[in-house]
This record gives structure tokens, C-alpha cells and sequence, in this order.
């Protein structure tokens, strides 16, 4: 059994912390496909890196489902760790999560599995955030929409290989469907439902 006292570190310095966090995460949201840092000391659970852990101390609490996929729930230490620092309540059914927290991605749900939010009320589904190998090497994707001047490529390690294919999801749904956030250690890079696929290179 896992004792509080054996549990990892939350922030460092809370309230600064989660202030730098949450202005990365809304830069890469307000700028699909690049990359920010995470900036903030913050313990973490195995397998959860640190722009992870950093991600969930800053945007959930009491009123966030999180849903956990086999690698993360497989530890059991990081549902208590979130509960204990956050508060956060962890379900089974990923239909009903705010967020999702993906440690292996080649065992990616079906994307239509999670909330998608409704027309009214389009806030109402989950953000994934899904780990990565790497944001600066890998396959280069030509990503377009809001918040890009044409076009911006990125290279990634990701799985599942076909994850943007998998996102022309939202493109059917919208204004509802799914926002993703790629995690790699302290980088972070947000693909928010109005972002398209415009080219896949090698």
C-alpha cells in the first residue's frame, strides 16, 4: 500500500507554477503545432513525465473525470498521486472524462469512445493528453487552421502512427469533437479540434 507520505512531490512553488503551466498550454493552443516548454518543478509518478504531471496540477480539480488508459491505470500510485494533489475523480468510462491521460498510444481508443461534447455545449468533451517519444524528431506533419499563418510542420514520435488521419474526426463534428495535447518530458505541443492535416511527409 501506497502511503501519502510516499507519494511524489506536487508543484514545487504551486501558485507560480500552475500560472507558468497554464500560459504554455494556452500559447500552444493559441499556436497549433508549436512547441512549448513547461517550466515548473513538479513530482511525478512513473509513467507520467513531467509536462504531464505539470498539465493535470494545473487544470484539474474535484469537477474533472480523468480517465486513465491500461499503462496509467496500471500504476496504481498515479491515480492516488492525482487524487491526493488535484482532487480529481478517476472513472472507467472515458465517454464521460474531461481528460484522458495516454501513456502507451498504440493502444489509442476509438476517438468516437470519448466525449465529444454536444452543439451546445461543445466544452463538454475530453482533451487527451497523450505522451510521446519526441516532438522534434520523426515523421514531419503539415499541420493547418486557426492560429497558423498558412501552414506549420512537426515532426513527432507518435503513436498511434495514423493519429492526425484519426483527428479528421473533428473535422465531421465540429464545433464538437476532441482536443489533444502531445506530451514529451517537458514539451508540449496542443493539435485543438480546429486543426486540419494538410500533408504527411516522411
Amino acid at each position: 500500500m501506497t502511503m501519502i507520505a510516499e507519494l511524489p512531490a506536487g508543484f514545487a512553488d504551486e501558485v507560480l507554477s500552475a500560472q507558468s503551466t497554464f500560459r504554455s498550454v494556452m500559447e500552444a493552443m493559441a499556436r497549433p503545432g508549436t512547441v512549448q516548454r513547461v517550466t515548473a518543478s513538479v513530482g511525478t509518478p512513473f509513467p507520467v513525465v513531467r509536462g504531464t504531471a505539470a498539465i493535470a496540477l494545473t487544470l484539474f480539480d474535484h469537477d474533472t473525470p480523468i480517465w486513465l488508459d491500461p499503462k496509467m491505470s496500471g500504476m496504481t500510485e498515479v491515480a492516488k498521486w492525482l487524487k491526493f494533489h488535484s482532487g480529481a475523480p478517476v472513472v472507467e468510462d472515458c465517454s464521460i472524462a474531461s481528460f484522458a491521460l495516454i501513456g502507451d498510444g498504440s493502444a489509442l481508443p476509438d476517438l468516437s469512445r470519448f466525449a465529444l461534447g454536444t452543439n451546445e455545449y461543445p466544452d463538454r468533451s475530453t482533451t487527451l493528453i497523450l505522451q510521446v517519444d519526441s516532438l522534434t524528431e520523426g515523421p514531419a506533419f503539415q499541420l493547418a487552421g486557426p492560429g497558423i499563418d498558412g501552414t506549420i510542420a512537426i515532426r513527432v514520435t507518435v503513436q498511434p502512427k495514423d493519429l492526425f488521419e484519426r483527428l479528421a474526426l473533428n473535422e465531421t463534428l465540429f464545433p464538437r469533437g476532441v482536443d489533444v495535447v502531445l506530451v514529451s518530458e517537458e514539451a508540449i505541443a496542443a493539435i485543438p479540434r480546429t486543426t486540419r492535416l494538410s500533408a504527411k511527409g516522411g
